[in-house]
C-alpha cells in the first residue's frame, strides 16, 4: 500500500506540473510575429538614415542601402552644422519649445481642473467649445492667423510664433487632462476645501503632483510636435534668422539634395533632441495616456 500511495502520489504530482507548464499560444506567437515585423519596417529608415550620415557621396553610390559604412564620416555632422546654419535654427526651436510647451501644458492644466472640479452649471458645455478647437484643421486658420499676427506687429517674432501654437495645443491637452482629473476621487479635493484651501491652493498641491504621468505624456506629444511643426513656421517666420529647425532642414536639402552624407547627418541631428526627450519621459507615456481612460 505504501509503494502504491507513493506511485500515485507521483502521478499527480506529475500531471499537476503538466497543467501548469505553460502552454505556447498560437494566436500570442502570431502578434509577435507582426510586432517584429511592424518594427522592422518602422527602425529600417533610421537605421539607412544613420549609416548613409556616416557615409561619403562615393560610399553612398557604391555600397547598399543598408550597409554599415567602410568609414565613419563623423565630419559629416560638422559640415551640415556649419552650412546649413543649424546653431540658429536649432537655437531658435530650442527657445520656441522651452517656453511653449511646459507654458501651454500648465495652461491647459489649470482649464482642465477648472471645468473637471469647479461647477459653474455649463461645464459640459466649456468642455464641448474647447473641443470644438481640435475638429478645425490649423491649415484653414492660416490666412486669416497670418492676418491676424501681421497686425499685431509680431511676424518674425518669437511671441508671434508661440501664441498660436498654445492656441492651438490647448483643446487636445485639456481634453486628456480632463479624463484624468474627473478619475481623481472627489474626497480629496472636498478635505482640502474643508481645511480652507483655495482651488489653486488644490490645483498646485493636489492635482499637479498626481497627474505627473498623464504631463509627461503631454509633455512628449506637444514637445514633438512643436519641434517639428513646419507650416505655421513657414507662414509666421519671413526671416531667415528666426527659422527654426524643420525650416533650416528644407532649406539645406534644397541647397545640398546631391551630398546624401550631409543630407542624413542634418535629419539626424533635427530628430535627436525630441528621441531624447521621448526616452527620457516614456516611462510615463504609455501609462500617462490611459489613466484618463477611467471615467469621462
Amino acid at each position: 500500500m505504501t509503494a502504491e500511495t507513493i506511485a500515485v502520489g507521483r502521478e499527480k504530482e506529475e500531471a499537476k506540473a503538466t497543467m501548469l507548464k505553460p502552454s505556447r499560444d498560437p494566436v500570442l506567437i502570431a502578434l509577435w510575429i507582426c510586432l517584429v515585423a511592424v518594427a522592422a519596417i518602422w527602425v529600417a529608415p533610421f537605421i539607412f538614415i544613420l549609416f548613409t550620415s556616416l557615409k561619403t557621396s562615393k560610399d553612398v553610390m557604391m555600397t547598399g542601402a543598408f550597409s554599415f559604412p567602410s568609414s565613419l564620416e563623423i565630419s559629416n555632422y560638422a559640415n551640415a552644422w556649419g552650412r546649413g546654419n543649424f546653431a540658429t535654427t536649432f537655437f531658435n526651436s530650442v527657445i520656441i519649445s522651452v517656453i511653449k510647451v511646459p507654458l501651454g501644458i500648465f495652461f491647459s492644466a489649470m482649464a482642465a481642473y477648472a471645468i473637471s472640479r469647479i461647477e459653474v452649471g455649463f461645464n459640459k458645455l466649456l468642455l464641448m467649445i474647447v473641443l470644438f478647437g481640435t475638429m478645425i484643421p490649423f491649415q484653414v486658420m492660416l490666412a486669416p492667423l497670418f492676418t491676424l499676427v501681421n497686425r499685431l506687429g509680431l511676424i518674425d517674432t518669437y511671441v508671434g510664433v508661440i501664441l498660436p501654437y498654445i492656441a492651438f495645443g490647448v483643446p487636445y491637452q485639456v481634453f486628456i487632462l480632463h479624463g484624468f482629473f474627473k478619475s481623481v476621487p472627489k474626497e480629496l479635493s472636498e478635505a482640502a476645501r474643508i481645511d480652507g484651501a483655495s482651488h489653486f491652493t488644490i490645483f498646485r498641491r493636489i492635482f499637479l503632483p498626481i497627474s505627473i504621468p498623464a504631463l509627461s505624456a503631454l509633455f512628449i506629444l506637444d514637445f514633438v510636435n512643436t519641434w517639428n511643426e513646419f507650416a505655421m513656421a513657414l507662414v509666421l517666420l519671413q526671416d531667415q534668422g528666426m527659422w527654426t529647425l524643420p525650416l533650416g532642414l528644407m532649406s539645406f536639402q534644397g541647397q545640398f539634395s546631391s551630398d546624401y552624407g550631409q543630407l542624413n547627418a542634418a535629419i539626424v541631428m533635427t530628430v535627436l533632441p525630441a528621441t531624447i526627450v521621448y526616452l527620457i519621459f516614456q516611462r510615463y507615456f504609455v501609462s500617462g495616456l490611459t489613466s484618463g481612460a477611467v471615467k469621462g
